[in-house]
Formats: C-alpha cells, sequence, structure tokens
C-alpha cells in the first residue's frame, strides 16, 4: 500500500536506486533514563510562540523560565514492551510516537544540505487494529497531520508514506505515532528511505580514530560498542586507538573481546602524550597514507555511542551536496536525557564559541519532548563540531590539511572554522549523538587547562579573525585576567600570560612545544596556593574573622553597577594590607556555585571548592604580587595590540606548513623519542 503527499520526485533523467537514510531505533540495553529520546508516551504541549510574548523583556524571561518547567505526566514505556533493536510492542489502546531526538526524521537537514528530494517511510506493524499517522513540524514547531493507515488481520502490515522535503526550507521533522486497538501490535521494522543517484547508493567506507591517555576500561567498552554492530562494522576500514598514556588500554578486562568483536580490523598505535590533537592528528595521518577510507571519524574515550550514529553520519556525509563535516550532539553521562548544545558557532568579533542564539542549552528531552518545543524544529547552522563524535571527508583533510599542533582546545573550533573557509560546511546532525562527561562539569577555565584556552584560542584568532587586533579579545582578555586577579586566582593569571607569551612567540614552536608544554604548565602552577588541590576536608584551617562580617556573602547574581562597584573596591583593596588573621584561617568557604569574582574580591583569603566536587584550595590575597601581575597585563596587552597585523601574518603564511602531515610526522617521531 502507498500513500503520498504532493512530491516532486528526482529527475527521471537520472538512473536512481534505494537506499535506507535512518533506521528506527531502540534502547540497546532498555535503559529507562533513555527511552524519551527513542520513543514518546507523553503528549505534546505547545510552548508559546515568540510573537506572542512580544519584546518585554519580563514577558521573555517568563517564558524562558516556564520553557525549563518539566511538562512530563510520569507516564513510562514498560522496559518488556521493547522487544529488540528495532521491535517496540504497543499495548492495546496504547499510542506511542517516534516525534523523538532519535526516531524523528530531521528533514530540514536532507532538504538544506544533500541531494535528498523526496523520503518515503516504509513501516511494517503487525497485529489488528493499528493506525499509524504521519505527522511533519514546521520551523516554528506546529505540527501537521500528512497522513494514516490502519492496519487488518493479525498479520503483518506494511505502509509506504512518500513524503516531500520541499516544504522544510527552514525547519521541521517528519515522525510517525501508532495507536493500538483493542489488542496490542507490534512495530516490526520502519525505515526512512530514498531514491539516490546511483551513484551514490554504496556507502562509503571510514576509519575510526580515538585517541586515549588513562581510561582503559572506557576506552575498551568503546570500542565494543563500535564491533558490536554488524552495520557498523561493515563500513569500517580500521578502528585507530592512538595510545597515550600509561594505563593501557590493552590492559583493560574489557580489550579481549573488544578486540575479538572487530574482526582484524583494531590498530593500536602508541605515541607521547601528544594530547588530543596530536591523537587525531596522528587518525587523519594514518587514514591519509592507507589512502582508502572517504572519512576519518573522531571519537572521544570517554563516551557512551549510540552505534546508529555512525551509520546516519557516514549516509548523511555520502548524500550532501557537496563534501561535508557531519557532527553528532552530546548528552550528559550523568543525566542520559540532557542534551549538552545543540550546534556550536564562533562569535567573529570576540572570536569565542557559544551556541546561537535560538538554542537552549542542557536540554532535558525527559522534562520537555521533541514535539513540545519550539525552538528544536527550527534549523540550526553550526561553524564546527567538537570532536567528541565528529567525521571529515579525506577530501576536506587532503585540501586543508591536518589539525593545529594545540595539545587541547580549539583544534575542533579552527579546524570548523578553516574547512568552511575552503568550502566545506559542518553539520551537527540531530538523531546523531553520543553520552559524555559535561564540560559544565569540569574546571577547564581554571585550572592547567587555562593555558590552553588562551593560547590557543588566540592561535585560532590571529588565523582567522576579520576585525583588525581581533575585534574585541584583548580588551576582553584584559578584562579576564583583572577579574581572576580580584578572585585571587594568581596561578590562572600566570598561565594566561604564558599562554600570551607563547602566542606571540610566532608559529614556529608550536610543534616543538606540543610534547613539552603540559610539564611546563604544571610546574608553574605549582607555586601558587590556589593551584594546590586537597581532597581531605580537614586539610584546611575552620574559617575565622577578627570581626564578623556586617552581611554575609550573598550567593545571589548582583547586578552589573553592583559588580562593578566591586571592582573598583577591589582594585583599591590591593593599595592595603591582609588582615593578619586571614594568614593563618581562610576568611569564608566558598562552594564553587558561589565562587564569583565579585564574591571573591572582598576577601582576603578562602576556601574554593571545585566545580567536579572532588576538591579544594586555598585562596589568598597577595597585594604585592596583585600588582606585579597587573603591570605585567598591562604590558603584555598592549604589545600584544601592537604586534597583531605582523603577527596574523606569520601564522597565516606558515598554516599550510604547520598542518602538513610531513611537519606532523616529525612531530609523531619525536613524540615516541625518534630523531632527539
Amino acid at each position: 500500500m502507498t500513500l503520498s503527499t504532493d512530491a516532486i520526485g528526482p529527475d527521471p533523467e537520472i538512473s536512481t536506486a534505494r537506499r535506507v537514510l535512518q533506521r528506527f531505533v531502540l534502547p540497546a540495553d532498555r535503559d529507562l533514563d533513555v527511552v524519551p529520546l527513542y520513543i514518546d508516551t507523553e503528549p505534546a504541549v505547545l510552548d508559546a510562540d515568540k510573537a506572542s510574548i512580544g519584546s518585554s523583556r519580563v514577558a521573555k524571561n517568563m517564558n524562558r523560565a516556564a520553557l525549563r518547567q518539566s511538562i512530563s505526566t510520569g507516564t513510562t514505556l514498560h522496559p518488556d514492551a521493547i522487544l529488540d533493536r528495532h521491535r517496540l510492542r504497543v499495548d492495546h489502546s496504547e499510542r506511542v510516537s517516534t516525534g523523538t531526538y532519535f526516531n524523528g526524521f530531521a528533514a530540514s537537514y536532507w532538504r538544506r544540505w544533500t541531494v535528498v528530494e523526496e523520503v518515503t517511510l516504509d513501516i511494517t506493524v503487525s497485529g489488528p487494529g493499528a493506525t499509524v499517522t504521519v505527522y511533519r513540524s514546521m520551523a516554528n514547531g506546529r505540527s501537521q497531520r500528512v497522513d494514516s493507515a490502519t492496519t487488518a488481520g493479525d498479520g503483518s502490515n506494511n505502509f509506504e508514506f512518500n513524503l516531500s522535503l520541499v516544504p522544510f526550507v527552514d525547519g521541521g521533522w517528519y515522525w510517525f505515532d501508532v495507536v493500538a486497538g483493542d489488542e496490542e501490535v507490534v512495530i516490526e521494522q520502519a525505515t526512512w528511505v530514498a531514491d539516490v543517484p546511483v551513484d551514490r547508493v554504496d556507502p562509503g567506507s571510514v576509519t575510526v580514530g580515538i585517541t586515549t591517555m588513562n581510561r582503559p576500561d572506557f576506552c575498551a567498552k568503546l570500542i565494543g560498542q563500535i564491533g558490536g554492530d554488524e552495520a557498523v562494522k561493515a563500513l569500517l576500514d580500521e578502528v585507530l586507538v592512538m595510545e597515550q598514556g600509561t594505563d593501557k588500554v590493552t590492559a583493560s578486562e574489557f580489550f579481549p573481546a573488544a578486540e575479538a568483536s572487530l574482526d582484524g580490523k583494531l590498530r593500536v598505535i602508541e605515541q607521547g602524550n601528544i594530547g588530543g590533537s596530536g591523537g587525531f592528528a596522528r587518525a587523519q595521518f594514518e587514514t591519509l597514507k592507507a589512502d582508502r577510507s572517504t572519512y576519518v571519524l573522531f571519537l572521544d574515550d570517554d563516551i557512551v555511542a549510540e552505534p546508529e550514529s555512525i551509520l546516519r553520519a557516514v549516509t548523511f556525509g555520502d548524500l550532501a551536496r557537496r563534501p561535508s563535516i557531519v557532527g553528532g550532539h552530546m548528552f550528559s553521562l550523568f543525566s542520559k536525557a540532557r542534551l549538552h548544545s545543540y550546534g556550536e558557532i564562533i562569535n567573529r568579533y570576540r572570536f569565542w564559541w557559544m551556541s546561537p542564539q535560538t538554542v537552549e542549552t542542557d536540554w532535558d528531552f525527559g522534562a520537555r519532548n521533541l514535539r513540545s518545543s519550539r525552538w528544536l524544529h527550527r534549523r540550526v547552522d553550526v561553524d564546527f563540531n567538537p570532536w567528541f563524535m565528529c567525521l571529515i571527508p579525506m577530501q576536506v583533510v587532503r585540501e586543508i590539511g591536518l589539525s593545529l599542533p594545540l595539545f587541547i582546545k580549539w583544534d575542533d573550533s579552527e579546524y570548523g572554522v578553516r574547512a568552511q573557509a575552503a568550502g566545506f560546511p559542518t553539520v551537527t546532525m540531530p538523531g546523531v549523538a553520543v553520552w559524555h562527561v559535561p564540560w559544565t562539569d569540569k574546571n577547564d577555565a581554571l585550572d592547567w587547562q587555562a593555558y590552553f584556552h588562551q593560547r590557543n584560542r588566540f592561535v585560532a584568532a590571529l588565523l582567522h579573525s576579520p576585525f583588525p587586533h581581533g575585534g574585541r579579545m584583548i580588551r576582553e582578555s584584559f578584562n579576564h585576567q583583572v577579574k581572576h586577579l580580584l578572585a585571587m586566582q594568581y596561578s590562572t593569571v600566570e598561565l594566561r600570560h604564558l599562554a600570551l607569551e607563547d602566542a606571540l612567540a610566532g608559529p614556529d614552536q608550536l610543534h616543538d612545544d606540543l610534547p613539552t608544554k603540559l610539564g611546563q604548565v604544571r610546574e608553574l602552577r605549582k607555586r601558587f596556593s590556589d593551584a594546590q588541590l586537597k581532597s581531605d576536608p580537614d586539610a584546611f584551617p575552620p574559617p575565622r574573622r577578627e570581626k564578623p562580617r556586617k552581611k554575609d556573602l550573598d550567593s545571589e547574581i548582583p547586578g552589573m553597577a553592583s559588580q562593578y562597584l566591586s571592582a573598583v573596591k577591589g582594585s583599591l583593596r590591593q593599595f592595603m594590607g591582609t588582615r593578619k588573621l586571614s594568614r593563618q584561617f581562610p576568611e569564608s568557604a566558598l562552594p564553587a556555585m558561589d565562587a564569583s569574582w565579585f564574591r571573591l574580591a572582598t576577601l582576603d583569603s578562602a576556601v574554593v571548592s571545585m566545580p567536579d566536587g572532588t576538591a579544594a584550595a586555598l585562596y589568598q590575597r597577595d597585594p604585592e604580587l596583585f600588582r606585579d601581575l597587573l603591570r605585567r597585563t598591562v604590558d603584555i596587552h598592549n604589545r600584544l595590540y601592537r604586534e597583531w597585523p605582523e603577527l596574523s601574518r606569520a601564522y597565516r603564511d606558515q598554516l599550510g606548513e604547520i598542518t602538513s602531515p610531513q611537519r606532523w610526522e616529525k612531530t609523531f617521531a619525536a613524540s615516541r623519542g625518534e630523531g632527539r
């Protein structure tokens, strides 16, 4: 039986063949925490349209708060309803919807970025009296019924719905609902297929690159997830594990089974610790050298994968209008229905990564489903995709080179900007995702990683910023330095100084610094008490003051005027001595969530917890050190402003050489101690 909408089919003069774009899938382990990402048993309660909210700031804030309120009724899918990876039982009189993250069909992305013009839903349902209804949404989130069919008899009923992609310029999804009648029914299979040019029917092959350091069990389990899916394994040329640690993945108890699952397609490459950029560049290098794969796929070693995502990414890449980087989203490993971000762009004036304004971060699909969330139906275009999961065509690697030698941070974002400038877009594809430790639970803006944040951001801006002197970057960097100084975070200030000095040194030393810079950074931090982390709660004296504060520290966020006043008062205090008792006792103990610079600026000492909750550090005000660091901050930012034009030319002139396979090959050898 075939039911069709008004579809515009492919050119009849072009020879086509049918290809599966996306399969209906269910959680492999029946984990109820992730069920909302696959099957929805909740009603759709669409949030307010922005046109009805108007321009009132109060109304906008109230609507944003309402968006975060759970509308879940608490209905859940019984785990026994999941018969296997592709079959679902629907009990009598029940309704389930596939208008979900993993089973909705993101039509607008296929419409914008691929050669597909029409898609067919092929679905098989067994059991009598079930109704299958196809829906579509518009970019503003409003849904429309497209077509339906009803099963007859106890046997299998197969339906095909031919669906046009023409009305999806700005956004929108397709999905289907199944309502059982008086008896239970089973969704036996469902696929979204399309007739595509014959030269695009055969899937491209992929080499998977995983960079790992001292996460043997995590990494071994990930290898097993890849090898455990036969459809994914059929696409693989090789799985490369770049081993950069001392606790080897090969020593994991899970490794033998994982290795066996890949049937000889696994290769572990040992090299020195040259960071994520060194590991992923090695994957690019080895894939280029083998010259057989269509794509290289980057995966972090501390993720849980949805193997279907690999199939979808490769299929989307195969059918893209032009060679395109295809990335996945990141869900929280600890709260599995929470999406970290729906897309990443670079604000060119600040040269800082961020989510687009239309995106809500940290979104809980368990609280508000896809069909109830307007913003999720608008297509989101991105500048780059982080490398926890990212598929890169080898044609892109051949034309623009390998990763920059940055160790960590900004290697993925710079590569996306570089590819974009060369005409290769990045698409972060809904329905393609992994589970990962969320970045919000880390301390990487203050710890040793602060060096790489600062240096690599400036290197990327020197290469790609369209604004003289980097736009707002230098001013913003100076402001951040002052905030860190007022917050007694002297180690962070010193690391950021070193980062700017190394950026000013030019591109020549980037490769040479790769194996050694981490050690230098860690040695530098040892000089500062704010970098001495201690996990024992009794490691610090209890808070004490000579005179109690007249007013306790307010945990609320003050307005901008109050923050400016805190900055002025905090700066003036640097010309005064410290309270004597603050040298022996901290004046306060602040949890990480309350340790903002404007609160720390009022103290002479404090015990501050880390965001991951594992340790704390003692902050102590040092007026002499403050003044010395402030003087150096002024000097280095003035120098950076003066030298920006010439420095930018130097980086751009040498980009091709420092990202070349030949230069990287020397770095790989040096990391192993060869050629020294």
